[in-house]
């Protein structure tokens, strides 16, 4: 096995299979203010204590070395909810300035977006993506254990009219729940020009209560899908995009070019090999993968006066012991302890 003596001498945050993590997604809270039975249960988590999450110019310096070191070239704010961060505004316009410039985006659950959509765009936020797992206000206060679904359309709208493009749709299909709105979906993202990705449930939940018969399956919801809509397959190339997308004959996007539908296939379609993420906690942990059972500290380094360089090297380190893949279809797989709000999506 390679050990990090092996680990080449350059400034990319490689790891042992060749893959190079470009884009890094960063959890700015784990708080939230909805409360989806597949990430959090109805009476919440603990959150982290106050001192233990890295201030909005902690955040900042990292993201300084991501970019300026470490050759990340896209950004993704996540939670929790970020919306819920008092300086998400401040951190948006301090990553702009970055140089080299990355692409920043956000994913939320839309509370909020109408009040905040023009001030990130103003600040520099490419786009956005928002959670959206129903269309029935009922099933909603259901799933999220609170009635928001008018403030989550409302969040959708804003982003769209403040130009925050392409906006993209993050679905979750629970069998017995929402199992059957593929289709009503779908005719609504295309309807409005938004972006809808379908993502398979994954084993993040805090319960660990999720269950593999339970899942809606990739194949299962494209079935659906392909029952209502013309679809084929996409021609453009996918790259490290996680989602696999299918092209919607007879409709166009927002800007005129064909519009698209997407499936995250996690558990069933696992995409790793091309897999070129790392992640950031809220709390300031280095994850190379969503389900890393281990995590590399910045924090403590970066209070205790690491100079950038030093700071650089533990992430590079970080990623160098990525393993191959997520290990969800292996019988000795082990859910994460920390949950997906805690972990960031």
């Amino acid at each position: 096995m390679a050990t990090p003596a092996d680990r080449p001498p350059e400034p990319s945050l490689v790891d042992r299979y060749g893959r190079v993590a470009t884009d890094l997604r960063v959890s700015l809270t784990d708080r939230c203010n909805l409360r989806c039975s597949y990430c959090m249960p109805p009476e919440g988590l603990p959150w982290l204590p106050a001192p233990s999450v890295l201030t909005d110019d902690e955040v900042v310096r990292l993201l300084t070395v991501a970019v300026g070191q470490l050759g990340v070239t896209e950004v993704r704010f996540t939670g929790g909810e970020p919306l819920l961060r008092p300086g998400l505004v401040k951190i948006i316009a301090a990553a702009s300035g970055l140089t080299p410039r990355p692409r920043l985006s956000l994913t939320t659950n839309g509370i909020g977006l109408d009040r905040l959509a023009g001030p990130l765009r103003d600040a520099g936020l490419d786009r956005v993506n928002v959670s959206l797992d129903t269309l029935d206000p009922d099933r909603f206060a259901q799933l999220a254990h609170r009635r928001r679904l008018p403030d989550v359309l409302t969040g959708l709208a804003a982003a769209a009219d403040t130009g925050l493009t392409p906006v993209k749709i993050n679905a979750v299909l629970l069998r017995g729940i929402n199992d059957s709105e593929a289709g009503d979906l779908l005719r609504f993202a295309l309807a409005h020009g938004y972006q809808l990705r379908f993502i398979e449930q994954m084993p993040l939940d805090p319960q660990h209560g999720w269950d593999r018969s339970q899942m809606v399956t990739a194949d299962e919801i494209l079935a659906q899908l392909e029952a209502e809509f013309p679809l084929r397959p996409d021609p453009a190339h996918r790259g490290s995009a996680p989602a696999e997308t299918w092209l919607v004959d007879g409709f166009s996007d927002a800007h005129g070019e064909p519009a698209k539908v997407g499936v995250i296939g996690s558990v069933t379609r696992p995409f790793c090999g091309a897999c070129d993420r790392t992640r950031l906690t809220a709390d300031g942990q280095v994850r190379n993968c969503l389900f890393a059972t281990d995590e590399n500290d910045l924090r403590t380094p970066l209070r205790d006066g690491a100079a950038d360089e030093e700071l650089a090297e533990r992430w590079r380190a970080a990623m160098w012991g990525k393993l191959p893949g997520h290990g969800i279809n292996d019988p000795t797989f082990l859910q994460p302890a920390r949950p997906m709000s805690a972990i960031g999506g």
